[in-house]
């Protein structure tokens, strides 16, 4: 079994529903790709009881596209309602896995005027990060090579992540007069302590080791195995997460950090990370390089001066106020920010990023407003108000994949009334969807207590397909009819699932 000998013991255990199929193995080329070129952007695969989606774009290291995003999300609809097969795979072909969105094609559109075109793809992408989040069935993310930006937002969310000894995670996008988006202010601002602000402000980089340590890979394999199991899962017949998980393992690599690995700077990460504004991190840091020497301090000034203030202050504000909102929520927030950069109302820094960087590359430039002093709140605020009256919010279908999404107050009443909770002398599961709208852990085991049940409460995650399990003596889950007949077909599955593995 696959360890991790450092900083972190974050295993999360998980139970999925399933399904059978006859053996078979072929190239899959759907009808409905509505881009000519579209099926060679996103190539699919299809094995015995799976699917794999391989984007292929090695010459642009598979950065997206409105077609290629497009083509995904219609295959990932179509995947979740087909019962012939039971979870489905992405990687990427060449060095690199994905380096996120096609930002040299967005500047192009900016500068063509092509604005809409621009809101499509943002669109179309979080979309697809939301039914990632919210996938049905469990899903295997090969992050083997460059993994950057969207690249880990269409990843991240699913069930695993397997990194390799190639694999290379970073969120560049201050440096580019952007934010971190699709999904990210949601996965980086619950990485622990202070991370993720350090990764997002700074764009420092992980490898794969130190993904695992932090939560964000769930696997390790050494590059050379991958072929190997690969093979493997396309030989499942049983497609639960607990054989997908196993079968992971058994190919696993025992893995150490790196004595100079960030994540042995924690400690001082938080410590510098943890202030409230941007100004406050920078002179935290100033102060622990004037005692330490230490080059780390150095290194991460340096990137912070060089990345564009206004995308400094626009992010950090992002990650913290994510922290306290579900999936959907960041997603509809990050839209909003990423209108406002692409629509230059507050400033034309993210034209100019991708051009210092990347297409004159001269690496000089002429962030506006220049300093961090000259950025006001109102300028930050403006990338977080409400879109105009003629601008639609994203949109996302939250009624429909998360029918039990429910926040405050009237989550525990909620639980009660919709769910059968407990048995005499047995355990029991509370189902709920979105861990980050539940009660704190004494108030979650008050409500089961008042139910007269013996067992902690548990929680089932991602539209009932993640189930946090704890020491428990007997599983009995009850689930009542949902809302929809649908919803009353996956409550089955999950029922028969969590009873199999008592």
């Amino acid at each position: 079994m696959q360890r991790l000998k450092g900083l972190f013991n974050t295993r999360h255990s998980i139970c999925r529903f399933g399904f059978l199929s006859q053996q078979r193995s072929y190239l899959t080329q759907p009808s409905y790709a509505h881009h000519h070129d579209s099926q060679d952007l996103v190539l699919v695969v299809g094995k015995a009881n799976s699917r794999t989606a391989i984007l292929n774009r090695p010459s642009s290291l598979n950065s997206l596209t409105i077609p290629m995003v497009d083509r995904l999300k219609k295959l990932y609809e179509s995947w979740e309602e087909n019962s012939d097969f039971g979870f489905v795979m992405m990687k990427g072909s060449g060095r690199a896995f994905c380096t996120g969105a096609d930002v040299l094609n967005l500047y192009q559109l900016i500068k063509e005027g092509k604005i809409e075109e621009c809101k499509s793809f943002f669109r179309s992408l979080y979309h697809f990060v939301y039914l990632m989040g919210t996938y049905l069935k469990p899903h295997v993310a090969i992050l083997d090579g460059i993994t950057m930006g969207a690249g880990a937002g269409v990843s991240v969310p699913g069930m695993f992540r397997v990194v390799t000894d190639k694999t290379v995670f970073c969120h560049p996008e201050t440096q580019l007069g952007f934010h971190p988006d699709a999904g990210a202010s949601f996965y980086l601002s619950r990485l622990p302590g202070y991370l993720g602000e350090y990764l997002a402000l700074t764009s420092d980089k992980l490898n794969g080791v130190e993904m695992i340590g932090c939560g964000l890979g769930t696997h390790y394999l050494l590059n050379a195995r991958l072929a190997l199991i690969e093979e493997r899962l396309g030989k499942l017949m049983t497609d639960t997460s607990a054989s997908i998980g196993s079968s992971l393992a058994q190919y696993g690599d025992l893995v150490y950090l790196d004595n100079r690995s960030i994540l042995y700077k924690l400690e001082t990460i938080d410590r510098c990370f943890s202030h409230d504004t941007v100004e406050e991190i920078v002179e935290a840091l100033e102060k622990v390089a004037a005692e330490s020497q230490d080059e780390w301090c150095v290194s991460s000034l340096k990137k912070l001066k060089e990345a564009s203030p206004l995308s400094l202050k626009v992010t950090l504000q992002s990650i913290r106020e994510a922290r306290f909102q579900p999936l959907d929520k960041c997603l509809a927030q990050e839209y909003r920010i990423s209108l406002s950069w692409i629509s230059k109302r507050v400033s034309n820094d993210f034209c100019e990023g991708v051009r210092a960087r990347l297409v004159d590359k001269d690496f000089a430039p002429k962030w506006d407003p220049p300093s961090l002093d000259d950025v006001t709140n109102d300028m930050v605020d403006d990338y977080f108000s409400p879109l105009c009256e003629f601008e639609p919010e994203l949109g996302l279908p939250v009624a429909l994949r998360e029918p039990y999404a429910l926040v405050g107050k009237n989550l525990l009443h909620h639980l009660r009334r919709q769910l059968s909770i407990g048995r005499e002398g047995k355990g029991c599961v509370i189902v709920v969807n979105k861990w980050d709208t539940l009660p704190n852990k004494n108030q979650q085991k008050a409500a089961v207590a008042s139910s007269g049940s013996t067992t902690e409460a548990l929680s089932v995650n991602r539209a009932f397909h993640a189930i946090r399990r704890s020491d428990v003596v007997a599983l009995v889950i009850e689930v009542m009819a949902c809302i929809t007949e649908q919803d009353s077909r996956i409550a089955d599955r999950i029922e028969k699932e969590v009873r199999s593995s008592v």
